[in-house]
Order: structure tokens, then C-alpha cells, then sequence
């Protein structure tokens, strides 16, 4: 590899806000801020919106819509749709 041109390989303290779950990974994001973890050890510190532990998908609260439901809203909005023609304006 070609020396002084790739980024450096850390342990980077990623922390889901929404969650407040931590999670020490491997990466070349670069970071300003440090935080001490649990283990003792400083690292280098990036906050997250949304990982694994918060996103609805992951954790099995995403909202399920029924097809059921659906189909009667479409119905109900188009029932009227062709079965009564207008009558035209003189």
C-alpha cells in the first residue's frame, strides 16, 4: 500500500441517542470528540439519529398496515366513482 494516503483504522464509540446504546466498531470516521467508554478506554465519539437498536424495522415495533383496511379505503373513496353519471348542464 502506498504510505500517507489512507485514513486511519480505529475503535470509534458509535452512541444511538434515540436508543442509548453504544456500540465500539472498527472505522476510518473521523471524530473531534472523545468519550470515556465503560471498559476505561477513550475513544474517539460519533453520535447517531437511528442504528439497529432504535430503527423500527429492527426492533419489531414498524407499524403493520392490513390490506384489508386498504382496499375498504379505496373502496369508499371510489365507490361512487362511475355508478351514477352526471348529468349534463344546460
Amino acid at each position: 500500500m502506498k504510505a500517507g494516503i489512507h485514513p486511519d483504522y480505529r475503535t470509534v464509540l458509535f452512541h444511538d441517542t434515540a436508543a442509548d446504546v453504544f456500540f465500539l466498531i472498527g472505522s476510518t470516521a473521523d471524530s473531534d470528540r472523545t468519550y470515556k467508554h465503560t471498559d476505561g478506554n477513550t475513544y474517539p465519539y460519533i453520535p447517531l439519529d437511528v442504528s439497529s437498536a432504535s430503527h423500527p424495522i429492527y426492533t419489531g415495533q414498524q407499524r403493520k398496515t392490513q390490506a384489508e383496511g386498504r382496499i375498504a379505503g379505496f373502496n369508499k373513496r371510489f365507490a361512487s366513482f362511475g355508478s351514477s353519471p352526471k348529468k349534463a348542464e344546460q
